[in-house]
């Protein structure tokens, strides 16, 4: 029984190392690796953790392998196996792990798709070797497991490995990256997970930073967490298989106990980002409220900004050295990447125009259009045509899934792409059964976004910086359920930040109704964003101000009066009143041609599309002709 428990011990990996393949040469067999070890391995483990290639493969010159670095030694040298007896198996070192390869020498070719789909086929390129070898380096140094013997009564969760290349803004790239994931649909609840919520940062919130950041000019920094979710920490216990091909020889049949959370875990984001929160809290870091995914820190004169969106970092602040500071306390704490200056963000490139900031995505567009084989495709001016009305009838489009990822698609690139939100919003409420005429409303916004793939939005360092609504709505608009839509834009400094385009839940008695409560949206998405403004210590000394064009709307929300006809909307009318009688809301009037928010309402001609479409900002990236000065 002690025999046995010892044999049965919990065992943490410690080194790694890769395995070098000589090359082969017509002449000579074969070569294997052999190390010195007293206890052998049963055949069956000798060939999962043996590189063996076949005496009759014609030999490979371009054969790459992974070098053996400097400080790892073998005690036997390698022999052929013409000189080993059949029945004798040879495995590595029991103090290492090795890395099982593909067994042929054809499967040993360097050239590999840039994503493999699974270890095997991984494991022929040195650079995908490599990249795994990085990964089970840094789980080993974060004790992210233990292994223990295989337990007869609990779940065991699966784990494979995923490959990524990792692109720059300019499409060359950056790196390989592979990452070992948990099979988390393998997981059971109440056993292997309890609760799984993980806040992300909002857009809105992202647009106000940099627009805080431009108008007071301070520096925008990048940072990235170098495998952030292997930094939370499990409040439940869970067992998982060891990596494919990095299986303890010693130990076959043991199972990983995870230690700490790991990508795949259902309860992965929520562990890592409170052990991030809990950290810039302990650092004098204030959770927002409004967005729990901003930190704020305030001390004296000292004001610093961080955004955490899994593990990509936007810290900000106005004073440079307390940034240097902290992101060394940072790097100690969590091994931070300092990627200098932000320039691309969750798909989101970031340029530096004279005086202001520039907000696009067109190496995304440039991926959707690729997608729907439309990179050829003949611009057009405008998303929709100015007479494009949306029913539900029609022949049924053959691939739903294909029409769903292309407006999943759009709806993304509405971050940056205020224009096309309408249209998206109109795709959008076919998803379940969309028709072809559907399908061709989709295409002809891709046609818009192939002669605007460029565009995005400008900040610029205003003079007086205030917080200015539009709000407006199309009444009766959507012809099947005759509700109405509504849209809103929001500028801080002269800024856009925050828009919407949606279609109201309930069907409005008549056009004042339809606006106004178009304006308690807007009005709540502007006390939302004071509320921000305020935590981030950045409120505009001034109320805010919202413009529409219906004067009937407006009146309920400046009077006192009880009408017949808005009975039935009293909570709006009373939310709205009630801003305006105590000052934190101004409401104006604004004429219909000079209602920007008319752009997500309806689709427009093309002139007054592209007046609206400047005053929101959109256009491409600003430059400026640089020349001599020549003396006068």
């Amino acid at each position: 029984m002690s025999k046995q428990n010892s044999q049965n011990e919990a065992h943490t990996p410690s080194t790694f190392f890769p395995i070098q393949i000589p090359h082969p040469t017509p002449s000579d067999p074969p070569p294997i690796i052999c190390t010195n070890n007293s206890s052998h391995q049963t055949p069956r483990h000798s060939q999962m953790n043996h590189i063996n290639s076949s005496p009759s493969s014609p030999p490979n010159s371009n054969l790459q392998t992974p070098a053996i670095p400097s400080d790892t030694s073998f005690s036997t040298p390698l022999i052929p196996t013409s000189n080993l007896p059949n029945s004798t198996p040879i495995s590595p070192s029991p103090t290492n792990f090795a890395a099982t390869s593909p067994s042929s020498p054809s499967s040993q070719a360097v050239v590999t798709p840039l994503k493999p789909k699974a270890f095997k086929s991984a494991a022929k390129n040195p650079k995908w070797m490599d990249a795994m070898h990085k990964e089970m380096d840094a789980l080993t140094l974060n004790n992210t497991w233990t292994l223990v013997p295989r337990p007869t009564c609990h779940n065991i969760v699966g784990c494979k490995w995923i490959f990524r290349t990792k692109f720059r803004a300019d499409g060359t790239v950056e790196r390989y990256k592979a990452r070992l994931v948990a099979q988390g649909f393998t997981q059971i609840p109440g056993i292997d997970y309890s609760y799984t919520f993980s806040p992300v940062v909002k857009a809105t919130t992202v647009r106000i930073v940099l627009s805080l950041a431009i108008i007071n000019k301070w520096h925008l920094h990048q940072l990235d967490v170098n495998n952030a979710f292997l930094h939370g920490n499990l409040d439940e216990l869970v067992y998982m298989e060891q990596p494919p091909g990095f299986i303890d020889p010693r130990f076959p049949n043991h199972v990983c106990r995870l230690n700490k959370a790991l990508y795949g875990l259902k309860q992965a984001p929520r562990a890592w980002f409170h052990r991030l929160s809990t950290f810039l809290v302990t650092n004098g870091f204030v959770c927002s409220r409004a967005d729990p995914s901003l930190f704020v820190f305030k001390q004296g004169s000292c004001v610093m900004y961080l955004l955490a969106y899994v593990d990509d970092l936007i810290l900000t602040g106005n004073e440079e050295h307390v940034l240097k500071s902290f992101t060394s306390r940072l790097h100690k704490e969590f091994a931070i990447k300092d990627l200098g200056r932000l320039n691309y963000f969750l798909g989101l490139e970031v340029t530096y125009p004279d005086a202001g900031l520039f907000l696009s995505q067109t190496k995304y567009a440039h991926e959707i259009l690729e997608r729907a084989a439309l990179l050829d495709c003949k611009p057009v001016s405008t998303p929709l045509a100015s007479n494009t009305s949306f029913t539900s009838l029609g022949d049924p489009y053959n691939d739903s899934t294909h029409y769903r990822s292309l407006v999943g698609a759009l709806q993304y690139l509405t971050i940056t792409r205020p224009d096309i939100s309408y249209a998206v919003n109109q795709v959008s409420q076919f998803l379940q059964a969309p028709t072809t005429r559907h399908y061709q409303s989709v295409k002809r916004i891709l046609r818009y976004i192939k002669g605007t793939i460029n565009f995005g939005i400008t900040f610029s360092r205003p003079t007086i910086t205030t917080l200015v609504g539009f709000s407006d709505a199309d009444w009766a608009r959507c012809i099947e359920t005759r509700r109405s839509t509504y849209g809103y834009s929001i500028y801080l400094g002269g800024n856009l930040v925050s828009w919407s385009a949606k279609k109201q839940p309930t069907i409005a008695r008549s056009s004042c109704e339809s606006e106004y409560r178009a304006m308690a949206n807007a009005a709540a998405e502007i006390i939302w964003i004071t509320h921000l403004l305020q935590e981030l210590h950045a409120l505009p000394s001034t109320r805010p101000t919202l413009l529409c064009d219906n004067k009937s709307a407006l009146f309920l929300s400046q009077n006192p009066v009880a009408h017949k006809r808005a009975k039935h909307i009293e909570l709006d009318f009373h939310f709205i009143r009630e801003l305006v009688s105590s000052g934190k809301l101004h409401t104006k009037f604004v004429p219909t041609k000079l209602q920007v928010a008319d752009i997500f309402t309806k689709s427009l001609p093309r002139h007054q599309f592209e007046f609206f479409r400047d005053r929101l900002r959109i256009g491409p990236p600003p430059f400026r002709l640089r020349g001599d000065i020549r003396p006068t």
